[in-house]
């Protein structure tokens, strides 16, 4: 894997516990990702003589090149979180990459459903993208699920991806809302119950906890077969 150096260029706190930041390559000056591969940093860890390797998904498009765009939720103790949450604004940091089997393919005229909970979306982020920056007329459609209200964010982002592709759609669906939540409720696994009849022209992408990802992943076997690609996730 290629090592690259780059600086901290923005961060932005999403929710009590989320935050993106962006950084700018400066060397080499760009990166050549496919949508849904990870970076990784060589972290300290408390104890340990040697760094430790924390893998973050880029969320970011491919197309930005220069910058990439890391979704880190906030573990206390937890070495990569800890690390990455102590950069600022103007940071210089170095990290090694891409990698990574978890990436979207091509899969012809099939229909795409992707199944995220959690900061699960950021490499499901980055596909979605892509998929539609290709402008292929098959739907796009997102299932994520998290917690409660103060869980929240990307909403208004992906509206607006929503309006301007017509073939994209999205679902989030609390688990633990709190009163006047309107949208819907429940463990991801049920939108997958409720809306997917057919798998006959889908090719399907989860990324999340290792139980959502077993118990989507029944739910689609007992419909049919169709390609599923999976990708555990975990925060530390």
């Amino acid at each position: 894997m290629e090592q690259f150096t780059a600086e901290v260029s923005r961060i932005q706190d999403l929710t009590h516990d989320v935050r993106t930041i962006e950084l700018r390559l400066l060397e080499p000056a760009t990166i050549t990702f496919k949508p849904g591969q990870f970076v990784s940093f060589d972290v300290p860890k408390e104890g340990q003589p040697r760094p430790v390797t924390r893998p973050y998904s880029i969320a970011s498009s491919p197309g930005q090149g220069n910058r990439i765009l890391l979704v880190l939720n906030l573990v206390q103790g937890g070495p990569g979180s800890s690390y990455l949450f102590g950069l600022r604004d103007g940071s210089n940091t170095l990290f090694k990459g891409p990698a990574g089997a978890f990436y979207l393919r091509d899969d012809g005229a099939r229909d795409l459903l992707f199944v995220a909970t959690g900061t699960g979306i950021a490499p499901l982020y980055s596909m979605i993208l892509a998929q539609l920056e290709r402008g292929q007329s098959q739907s796009v459609t997102l299932f994520w699920g998290l917690r409660s209200q103060r869980d929240l964010y990307w909403q208004n982002e992906l509206a607006a991806l929503a309006s301007a592709h017509p073939n994209f759609s999205f679902v989030t669906t609390l688990s633990r809302p709190e009163p006047g939540w309107e949208g819907a409720t429940g463990r991801v696994t049920a939108l997958v119950d409720a809306r997917v009849p057919s798998v006959a022209n889908l090719a399907v992408y989860l990324c999340g906890g290792s139980g959502m990802i077993q118990d989507v992943t029944a739910r689609l076997n007992a419909i049919g077969l169709c390609p599923v690609y999976r990708e555990k996730y975990y925060d530390d």
